[in-house]
């Protein structure tokens, strides 16, 4: 019998030692039960290493390494990296794992699909994006994926996110960023208390940890994940951005430098353009109204389309190829605006805004931020704000795209933080007005009004452009789904730009919707405007509540009673007040045919303590309850 070696056996075990090792970390079943619970993901491993090697020089590469426990964790592991004319990748791979641990697909980086960064709609673009589409075919399965690329970029440092949203467990996270040059920089770190983060700070490198953090169940009416989970923002003072040197260490300075290197010298209008203008304004009196001019005009000419040509996807498209063209995207469509009210001397600034999920500018801290660009109009001591990717949204109307958050206004002095429009409570009005005939046979007819004011106009004014059928579709299906048999029988609307009011008049047949029973007559009062709305209960409740949009409806309806029934009582009047908002109703009997039912319901905009959601919860049952009302009609005798 022969022996093995010594060294070919202690080379076995230290081999199976490492194999066993790394296969722990890509079997699912090694995930602690605590890192389990309420995840759809568990990221196992996720370590980010940047080295900037000088001003214009930045290394960046990162091990992901994330266990997909069902459907709803793909999202987590994401197979991508976009990359353009300054960025070289280096490396990319990415392996998938079962369950067990067991290699079932390895992407190279040739495996990988090269495809522009942006939708199908944009015209051309310099940034790309390399990704692979994998379909699970199991769950749970690993995910390994390496990425590493060498850009002369530095005007953003990537940040430091180690908690990507709820449902996400993480076992470890590392970020490290080196800076041998000992180029001037700044860091903030932010929701950092609640979490147990490691962090070492040097002159030349920053590193921060996290480990074994438990995923966050998702709690309904919650403050923003931006505002709970832990973020590092990394910025340098001296930058390179596409050609462009920078400076800045404060938002004024920044500011500064973002005009005279990306904005000052692009605002070039053609002389036909000058005096097709000059023709238009030359009876208007105030800057205001030279302003809504040039804005109608803007509107009319161009169209959105998705441009990320120039320097980041920060430098606007110039104002003379966007006249020449016809569209732009939200920096080009904007710098034209401005260059066209320039034309006319209204004074106007470039904003950079961060559009959609509502999010402010990091007025504390200076760096490349937002994804949106608007135009500011400060005149008479107010600002007006312009949205200029929209031809139909009325001139200083933003609605719930970019309002009520901080913004960076771009002026030759230097860049101002701002607050866009607010939209608050009563601002946000919907009125309905008008009548509805009961009929003897339970059928019902209405002929109302609804008018919406603010952000309920917001809502509602994308109804002009649907098809007649889309929208009565829309009424039956959203609208009044809780109402069956509903006809829509007319429905003409007015998209009043001035007064940024929608009104909607409408005729409306519902079949069978009272409920006749011998000499009984029985419908819910409340037909056209039901707030069923019960947030969902808590036994620990953990998060704030928020209440992120306050508005007012007004419902003022006169019902006309079936000939051959009558009220014989009046119904009791309901009222209910809270720190949330107010709900009261109103009956008048104006005679033994007709009475009149008036529904008020505030909700207010505001943050409240976690305890305070039991209280809110309770305000809106209430309200439920109440608007299920019902009103019994006597037959006459």
């Amino acid at each position: 019998m022969i022996s093995k070696s010594p060294k070919i056996t202690y080379f076995l075990l230290v081999w199976s030692f490492i194999s066993f090792s790394q296969n722990q970390l890509y079997t699912a079943y090694s995930i602690p039960i605590e890192l389990r619970e309420d995840a759809n993901a568990v990221v196992r491993n996720s370590s980010t290493s940047i080295n900037i090697e000088s001003i214009n020089e930045l290394v960046y590469s990162k091990k992901y390494v994330v266990t997909v426990l069902n459907k709803l964790g793909d999202s987590d592991a994401r197979i991508s990296e976009s990359y353009d004319e300054d960025t070289k990748i280096t490396n990319l791979s990415a392996i998938i794992y079962d369950a067990f641990g067991n290699e079932i697909k390895k992407y190279k980086e040739r495996d990988f699909t090269d495809v522009s960064a942006v939708d199908g709609g944009s015209l051309y673009s310099d940034s790309k994006v390399k990704y692979v589409r994998h379909t699970p075919i199991s769950y749970p399965y690993t995910l390994v994926f390496e990425t590493e690329y060498r850009t002369s970029t530095t005007g953003f440092i990537p940040w430091w996110v180690p908690v990507n949203g709820y449902y996400l467990s993480v076992e470890n996270s590392s970020y490290t960023i080196k800076n041998p040059t000992q180029i001037p920089w700044r860091v903030k770190e932010a929701n950092f208390d609640n979490f147990e983060i490691e962090k070492n700070k040097t002159e030349t490198e920053i590193r921060f940890s996290l480990q074994n953090q438990k995923a966050l169940d998702y709690e309904r009416n919650s403050i923003s994940s931006l505002k709970i989970l832990p973020i590092a923002k990394v910025a340098l003072d001296k930058f390179y951005l596409k050609g462009v040197f920078g400076e800045a260490t404060n938002w004024k300075e920044f500011g500064k430098w973002m005009h005279s290197s990306l904005i000052d010298g692009r605002d070039f209008i053609n002389e036909t353009t000058k005096a097709k203008i000059l023709e238009l304004t030359k009876n208007a009196t105030s800057p205001l109204e030279k302003a809504k001019i040039v804005y109608q005009y803007m509107q009319d000419k161009t169209r959105y389309i998705s441009v990320q040509v120039g320097i980041g996807g920060w430098e606007p498209i110039a104002a003379n190829k966007v006249d020449e063209v016809g569209y732009g995207d939200c920096k080009g469509l904007t710098n034209y605006t401005k260059a066209l009210l320039d034309v006319v001397d209204v004074k106007s600034y470039y904003t950079l805004v961060y559009a959609k999920d509502k999010r402010d500018i990091d007025k504390d801290f200076s760096s490349l931020q937002g994804n949106h660009a608007i135009l500011n109009i400060p005149i008479d001591g107010k600002d007006v704000w312009l949205e200029c990717t929209n031809q139909t949204i009325p001139f200083g109307f933003l609605g719930d795209f970019t309002n009520d958050r901080n913004v960076l206004v771009i002026t030759p002095e230097g860049g101002i933080i701002k607050k866009t429009a607010v939209y608050k409570n009563q601002n946000n009005l919907q009125t309905i007005s008008g009548q509805i005939d009961l009929q003897e046979n339970g059928t019902i007819k209405a002929d109302f009004k609804r008018t919406s004011q603010g952000l309920q106009y917001d809502d509602k004014s994308y109804y002009d452009n649907l098809t007649e059928n889309e929208l009565k579709k829309h009424y039956k299906t959203r609208v009044w789904n809780y109402n069956n048999n509903l006809q829509i029988d007319k429905a003409e609307l007015e998209n009043n730009k001035e007064k940024v009011e929608f009104v909607e008049a409408l005729k409306i047949t519902i079949n069978d919707f009272a409920t006749i029973n011998n000499n009984d007559y029985i419908f819910r009062v409340n037909i056209l405007n039901r707030e069923s709305f019960v947030p969902k209960r808590y036994r620990n409740r953990k998060m704030p509540l928020e209440i992120d949009r306050g508005y007012k409806d007004l419902d003022s309806i006169t019902f006309k009673l079936p000939s051959n029934f009558t009220l014989n009582y009046e119904p009791a009047n309901i009222e209910v007040n809270s720190k949330f908002g107010s709900y009261k109703i109103t009956f008048k009997v104006i005679d033994k045919n007709t009475f009149t039912y008036i529904k008020e319901i505030e909700i207010r905009e505001g943050v409240y303590p976690k305890e305070d959601y039991k209280a809110y919860r309770a305000f809106r049952k209430k309200i439920a309850k109440s608007e299920n009302l019902r009103i019994i009609l006597t037959k006459k005798q």
